[in-house]
């Protein structure tokens, strides 16, 4: 594995769970947790939600993914534009999803309230409810989500030639919190409100943190790459 690829791995993962914990995406994994919470007299049950819930969200990542980076690299016309562009693309981009992070740019959109819809359809299906949400949850972007898929993670895949790889690792990253969740339920509903205080409060300086670090390394890919700054090569 090169440097380059392990690199795109710990950041694909760090993106997908930056995402599950950001607002919108969060409300949608309080709805799931709630909803695995139903189970807490079968922790089996409450598991296995979680985990069919994580492979949904994941699937629906891995396929738009793989389509929209394998469709990019596959065009021989595209592919040779991103290969010789991209790196003068991502300066802008990451500027971009950063100032999104940090609230600088903001969006009125909410997300789709499709989810909540098919959660009161679901809920006699089982455990392979978990999976029915998952899908559909993923499918519920909201604006803050769509940024840091599209902006970032495809973008990152692209640049690491990994159609495959980086999505699955980023979706399965935005179901981490609900798994951890389903896993908490089997031990104690007191320690699960404790880990969600903590998760709330650490997405805020996250979010933050991660989008100043966007903005000033969108900042230095734009210098270098776009006005040839040479001293910061």
């Amino acid at each position: 594995m090169t440097d380059g690829l392990a690199l795109g791995i710990v950041s694909a993962a760090w993106l997908g769970i930056l995402t599950s914990i950001s607002p919108c995406p969060l409300a949608t994994n309080i709805a799931a947790i709630s909803f695995i919470g139903r189970r807490i007299d079968n922790p089996r049950s409450a598991v296995a939600t979680g985990l069919l819930y994580t492979l949904g969200r994941t699937l629906v990542y891995v396929v738009i993914g793989t389509l929209l980076v394998s469709s990019l690299l596959s065009a021989p016309g595209v592919s040779h534009f991103l290969l010789k562009y991209m790196n003068k693309l991502l300066g802008p981009i990451l500027i971009l999803v950063g100032m999104v992070l940090v609230g600088l740019i903001q969006f009125n959109l909410k997300g789709s309230r499709l989810g909540e819809k098919v959660g009161k359809r679901v809920e006699t299906w089982g455990v392979w409810s978990g999976l029915a949400l998952g899908v559909v949850f993923a499918l519920s972007f909201c604006p803050a989500t769509a940024a840091v898929f599209f902006g970032s993670l495809v973008p990152l895949a692209v640049k690491c030639e990994s159609p495959l790889l980086l999505p699955t690792v980023y979706g399965a990253g935005t179901a981490l919190p609900v798994l951890v969740f389903a896993i908490l339920i089997v031990f104690s509903t007191r320690a699960m409100g404790q880990a969600f205080n903590r998760i709330t409060q650490f997405e805020w300086w996250a979010r933050r943190v991660t989008g100043v670090l966007f903005i000033g390394i969108g900042v230095y890919f734009s210098l270098v790459f776009i006005f040839r700054v040479k001293w910061l090569v």
